[in-house]
């Protein structure tokens, strides 16, 4: 793949996983759609699309995933949308990257990995503006929301790391996506007594489940081989941002400034524990190497 074609796919593929902050919080504060709803119709869409993908790729239906993955998945998605109810798409989508980041990150320790002092110092940079951005405070986000987007970035990082080596990823997503469809109608049916709809709300629940998502992530693993892993991981640090900037364009959100400081500590220590844990892993292999040399 061609360096040009490179950045383009990834350049697509972080602005559609931006615009799916963004649909959801346009559909949630200018649509009656209920979020359970969205929810639902989001999952349908994306498992359409990528089943879609798959078959034009592959020429199968793409059944694979398994349920665990698509509960991580399901969780994910209706956190993401109860959140969206009340957040604005900058800190919903910061506190989703930083929840995800956070749980993989910390699930690494968990496994044995070992910090260095600078990947030590942007954890903690990192944890204290998560920490900062929730005090309370009149331009702090709400709090019910905040937990429950913080819930839906722990299911996210759950479900990336249990599909960190299920096979090629749009087809286990695809299985997945299809799998989560009857846990979001299971919730629909608990909140009946909410439910709403209309067809502008339908149709941004359509494209965030059939574009920003379904296409988002093909493209993104369509990209992804050609990327280092450093820059897979950094690269994602754009996300928040480009939200941010969407809100502001599109549905007038403010910039403050607790939100502009939470976002350089937080983003600004996870960049430095990608980036330094990238850095011990290149040196590992010359040390052994020059040991049995």
């Amino acid at each position: 793949m061609s360096y040009t074609r490179t950045i383009a796919l990834t350049s697509l593929s972080m602005i559609a996983f931006a615009g799916n902050s963004l649909l959801c919080r346009i559909a949630l504060k200018h649509t009656s759609i209920d979020a359970a709803s969205f929810t639902a119709i989001r999952l349908i869409s994306g498992a359409a699309m990528l089943w879609l993908v798959v078959r034009m790729r592959r020429g199968t239906h793409g059944s694979k995933g398994n349920w665990p993955s698509a509960f991580a998945l399901f969780l994910y998605a209706a956190g993401f949308s109860l959140a969206y109810v009340n957040l604005s798409a900058a800190s919903g989508a910061l506190l989703l990257f930083g929840a995800v980041q956070t749980t993989m990150i910390g699930y690494g320790i968990y496994a044995g990995e070992r910090l260095q002092k600078l990947q030590l110092a942007g954890l903690i940079l990192a944890l204290g503006g998560l920490a900062g951005l929730l005090l309370p405070g009149l331009s702090a986000p709400p709090l019910y929301g905040s937990v429950l987007m913080l819930g839906a970035g722990v299911a996210w990082g759950i479900y990336s790391l249990r599909g960190s080596s299920a096979g090629d990823p749009t087809v286990v997503t695809a299985g997945n996506f299809l799998r989560a469809v009857p846990f979001s109608a299971v919730l629909s049916v608990l909140m009946l007594h909410g439910a709403s709809l209309n067809t502008a709300g339908i149709w941004y629940a359509v494209l965030s489940g059939a574009l920003t998502s379904g296409i988002g992530y093909a493209i993104w693993y369509t990209a992804l081989p050609a990327l280092k892993a450093t820059h897979a991981a950094t690269i994602q640090l754009s996300v928040p941002v480009i939200a941010a900037l969407g809100g502001i364009v599109f549905l007038e959100e403010p910039l403050t400034l607790r939100l502009i400081l939470a976002s350089i500590a937080i983003l600004g220590g996870i960049a430095l524990v990608i980036l330094d844990k990238q850095d011990a892993q290149r040196v590992a292999p010359a040390d052994a190497a020059s040991r049995h040399g």
